[in-house]
């Protein structure tokens, strides 16, 4: 049985957990399709404010599923061309979210797992938590933007050694690199993102989604470009009405209340 998506809301987050403890909660097309939709339904939805992502029990995801690839071999190309497609959109969808979207991990991520943390704005880790990003022991290359996310995140030869080597790196490793935002003991990755998410939910909407946007273009435009894109949005946001709640709420010393 393939890997589903489960989807619920604690509080004025929405939880997506990639479910089929079996395989360690390996990726299937349904869990591609579904993702999308739910990151869509989250961004239009003003009573969410964040979104994480997890794996069910006691890892967060495998990353693809090597018998499924297996038989797909002595198929049409296309069809795995549009399962690729079809995970590359759940990256794009978490990038373009504009609600902070927050990777809680537990046990494994291994290659498209790996690839779905990198992808994330935030991540809180267990600090038992392994990352092993190497396809190479089963002849394959990476996919799900790890090679994008790794090459910006760290310096060539650290991102070639990821790709290469299949030795888990600890959680502890990875905030070393800045690759996790936050460790925490075993088990509790879930609440410490559901907290991350409720602070993150107390902040203006608007000011979160503009700061999201800046960031994810800011390495390919021009300083002046990018200066430009502050401008457009910092105009929009100071005119927004959580502007004048944040500039009532500094100067009376109290904590603001944002739409």
């Amino acid at each position: 049985m393939a890997s589903v998506l489960l989807s619920e809301r604690r509080g004025a987050a929405q939880v997506l957990t990639i479910s089929d403890p079996a395989t360690r909660n390996t990726l299937s097309p349904q869990v591609y399709e579904a993702g999308s939709r739910a990151l869509q339904a989250a961004a239009a939805d003003a009573g969410v404010r964040a979104v994480v992502l997890r794996g069910d029990g006691a890892h967060f995801c495998a990353g693809g599923d090597l018998q499924r690839l297996a038989a797909s071999r002595e198929g049409p190309a296309d069809t795995v061309r549009a399962n690729i497609d079809r995970f590359h959109a759940f990256v794009l969808a978490i990038r373009d979210c504009p609600k902070p979207v927050i990777a809680a991990v537990e046990g494994h991520a291994a290659g498209g797992g790996c690839s779905l943390v990198l992808a994330c704005d935030l991540v809180v880790a267990a600090s038992g938590a392994r990352f092993t990003m190497s396809y190479g022991r089963a002849g394959l290359s990476p996919d799900g933007g790890g090679t994008f996310h790794l090459a910006q995140a760290l310096p060539r030869a650290l991102a070639l050694q990821l790709m290469w080597l299949p030795e888990p790196i600890s959680a502890q490793q990875w905030h070393a690199w800045g690759l996790v935002n936050a460790l925490c003991a075993d088990g509790q990755a879930l609440p410490e993102a559901l907290a991350l998410a409720e602070r993150l939910g107390r902040m203006a909407g608007n000011a979160i989604a503009s700061a999201k946007a800046l960031v994810n273009h800011a390495r390919t435009r021009t300083l002046g470009e990018q200066l430009h894109a502050e401008r457009e949005q910092f105009v929009p946001n100071l005119q927004h009405r959580n502007a004048a709640e944040g500039l009532s709420a500094f100067f009376e010393k109290r904590a603001p209340r944002f739409d």
